[in-house]
């Protein structure tokens, strides 16, 4: 008989029809008068309930289906007597594919995220991971479908790179080299020549400069892929492998890249309240109680446009007032993410937009504002509340989104067009730029004003869906001292 997914099988009607379904046992319920069996197939966060008369079926067998185990159902659909579902399954014939002895690590009783992070290779079968997995289908298609609709080109760029986009140093070297038996010049660097490229490379960081080059091309194109960053950072925040949307605009100014940053992420939030409601209410109820609340005030309001030297001003004056942070805060200082959401969850208990940051903490093709410029003049529409100050030293027109429970969700900024002032601000900073020359080429052969973002996929994960750590939003995730699965 053919299977019906599960998702398909609770929402039919058609009672007194013969149905099959296969799935993973999520618990077995035995006595002498009636069998239940809860099945889930990963098509939904709901179990389909089968029903069994333990009189009409094999003893061993009944046995064999254990909390884990994979079995076939065939029988008939219908009403269900109980609450909780509307329909169930009559079974007529049971097939065991999978035995599940009982040392399955994800029984029925609570397990610690970090138990199931040590059982990456079975905790995708629970409710939770089922449920964000799930999700992250969908926010992957919302990205898709959005830039797709406003007239994106999905541009693939290296992962293999010879370029450092952000200038930290922090990369995965790729190499076929022996690493037992070094070629060193005199100087005792590593010769490169014989290498599989020729010279050093590394794993991508961004594919922003790429993107860039397909900016000039198509007028607005997207990456989605992933990106590697070798920091040691053990947070709930970080990964070493993870996943990056990146837009770039071609003739887009500072207004229209926040309007876009803007939009895009609300169109992701509506879809994930459009297209997972069972998913998000299992989440709003085990996870978070306030996930569908924050989701939906997301879309109610218009995020706040906030210049770096405004929310320094309104930092410093809640440390005047009282507050304590564990990090500094004067003008200069990259905003740490205890910051970042004092801002947002506490001043002004919304979505900001923080524009217009110092040039020391900000990358190299960052466009830079005119000098001693009125942060309300630099910011492309007027703060919420604040009249603006200038700024004590130069600033750079990036546009980051800072969002509740997160920090910084969206890095963008404006693209420095002008081959002079990016020559210039590369000299200062001392860059090498062996690597950087094609880069650089496209400032000299029809430039054009133009923007990005980066958004980190898994930080949009953990918005959406409420949980606390990224490494949980990832189904294998890569941190420091970690590379299982």
């Amino acid at each position: 008989m053919k299977r019906t997914k599960i998702i398909d099988v609770l929402k039919s009607t058609e009672y007194g029809k013969e149905v099959c379904v296969k799935g993973w046992v999520r618990t077995h319920r035995s006595s002498k008068a009636v069998d239940f069996i809860a099945l889930n197939d990963g098509s939904t966060i709901n179990n389909v309930q089968v029903v069994v008369d333990p009189t009409k079926f094999d003893e061993q067998l009944l046995k064999d289906i254990t909390t884990g185990a994979c079995i076939c159902a065939e029988g008939i659909l219908v009403e269900s007597q109980g609450a909780g579902q509307a329909s169930e399954v009559q079974a007529t014939r049971l097939e065991v594919y999978g035995l599940c002895d009982n040392s399955y690590p994800m029984q029925k009783k609570g397990q610690s995220f970090e138990v199931m992070r040590k059982n990456a290779h079975l905790r995708l079968r629970t409710n939770t991971f089922g449920a964000v997995m799930r999700i992250r289908h969908n926010m992957a298609m919302a990205i898709h479908t959005y830039f797709h609709e406003h007239g994106f080109y999905y541009f693939n760029t290296p992962l293999i790179t010879a370029s450092d986009c952000e200038g930290a140093g922090n990369m995965f070297q790729v190499t076929t080299k022996n690493l037992y038996d070094l070629k060193k010049d005199e100087k005792g660097s590593i010769i490169y020549d014989d290498d599989f490229f020729g010279e050093q490379t590394s794993l991508t960081v961004s594919g922003q400069l790429e993107g860039e080059l397909g900016a000039t091309a198509l007028g607005a194109i997207y990456t989605f892929g992933p990106t590697f960053r070798a920091e040691n950072s053990n947070t709930p925040r970080h990964l070493a492998e993870f996943w990056m949307i990146e837009p770039e605009v071609a003739f887009l100014d500072q207004e229209g890249l926040m309007d876009l940053e803007e939009d895009f992420i609300k169109y992701c939030v509506r879809w994930a309240l459009d297209n997972c409601q069972d998913d998000l209410q299992f989440l709003n109820k085990m996870i978070d109680k306030t996930l569908i609340e924050r989701l939906e005030g997301v879309l109610k309001e218009s995020f706040v446009r906030l210049t770096y030297t405004e929310g320094i001003d309104i930092l410093q004056k809640a440390i005047a007032g009282g507050h304590k942070f564990e990090f500094p805060c004067q003008w200069g200082d990259d905003l740490a993410s205890e910051h970042e959401r004092y801002l947002v969850e506490e001043h002004f208990k919304k979505p900001v937009i923080m524009t217009d940051y110092p040039r020391a903490f900000k990358s190299f093709y960052m466009k830079q504002n005119a000098p001693a410029v009125s942060s309300a003049a630099t910011s492309s529409q007027p703060s919420v509340g604040y009249k603006g100050a200038v700024a004590p030293g130069p600033t750079m027109q990036g546009t980051d989104v800072l969002f509740p429970q997160i920090g910084e969700i969206i890095g963008g900024s404006v693209r420095e067009e002008s081959y002079d002032k990016l020559m210039a601000e590369i000299e200062r900073r001392q860059m090498d730029k062996t690597h950087l020359w094609w880069y650089i080429d496209t400032r000299r052969y029809g430039s054009c004003p133009h923007a990005g973002f980066g958004l980190g996929f898994e930080r949009l994960i953990l918005f959406v869906t409420g949980m606390q750590n990224i490494r949980d939003v990832i189904p294998f995730p890569r941190t420091p001292k970690s590379a299982e699965f």
